[in-house]
């Protein structure tokens, strides 16, 4: 059998931990990651905008064999993936999938509170886009879902500035912002694939109880669902356990930063997308 890995796609470094998650939980797969880290961060830019890179990555994940491409990324889950899903796979690609981390999240996310507040902090391209208060809308009618932008934490993380003293500024801040919005909110969601490294410092400004959530596990699993649904996926993804890792900028800085995020050295291919 050919290769024809599940290709997993992040605007950056942030998609690592959930590649990081789906190996655990289903190792027997092979792996391609592409980090467009030459045009990221995705937060900050327009629909328009991200819909193009996610397309053009989306293609020549596509263009590599994988039959199934995972948006390991909420900003381009938010502002590309149904556009891609209606418009461009039917003649794109109309026998492959393309699957984003919004959906298999607010189908869980409810299950969390028992408040029925649950507070997001995200980019502020996600929480514009208001997809977590739509989609979860549709699964728990009676949740309430407050939102917090936290536009700084993806540069703190990408610069390795998380840990510092800096870093603890700007995520009190908006830790305080989004618990001012909610009273009773009881669950908090990390709506964004950076954010698991600043877990330490989110989880120290958040009162006692509440609970805070990633969701590398929930979309891992989730995979493991649709691919037992889907038989004729399932058997056009190749299984030698490999793992291969593509970036269109520098293989260096890639390789540096990414051991943080995916738990264990990398070493990148770079790729160029026009």
């Amino acid at each position: 059998m050919k290769d024809q890995p599940i290709g997993v796609f992040d605007s950056g470094y942030g998609g690592l931990t959930i590649l990081r998650e789906f190996i655990h939980y289903l190792p027997q797969y092979d792996y391609l990651y592409l980090g467009d880290n030459a045009r990221a961060p995705y937060g900050p830019r327009s629909f328009e905008t991200v819909y193009r890179y996610t397309l053009q990555c989306v293609e020549w994940l596509f263009s590599k064999g994988c039959p199934l491409v995972i948006l390991a990324c909420n900003t381009a889950s938010a502002k590309a993936l149904r556009t891609i899903q209606q418009n461009d796979l039917p003649h794109l690609s109309p026998q492959n999938r393309v699957l984003g981390v919004i959906r298999p999240t607010t189908e869980m996310i409810g299950t969390f509170t028992r408040s029925n507040e649950i507070g997001i902090l995200a980019t502020a391209g996600t929480v514009e886009s208001e997809s977590y208060l739509i989609e979860t809308k549709k699964f728990y009618p009676r949740v309430k879902v407050y939102q917090e932008a936290c536009p700084m934490w993806v540069p703190l993380v990408e610069n390795n500035e998380h840990e510092g003293a800096g870093a603890d500024y700007f995520v009190e801040k908006n830790v305080k912002n989004l618990l001012e919005k909610g009273r009773n909110i009881d669950t908090v969601l990390l709506a964004c694939t950076h954010y698991p490294l600043l877990q330490e410092k989110i989880q120290k400004y958040l009162p006692g109880g509440v609970k805070l959530i990633s969701q590398g596990e929930i979309v891992a699993n989730s995979l493991g669902d649709y691919l037992e649904r889907h038989p004729e996926m399932d058997s056009r993804c190749s299984k030698q356990r490999t793992v291969k890792f593509f970036t269109t900028d520098s293989t260096e800085d890639f390789d540096a930063h990414a051991a943080g995020f995916f738990g264990k050295a990398v070493h990148a291919e770079h790729i160029g997308i026009e």
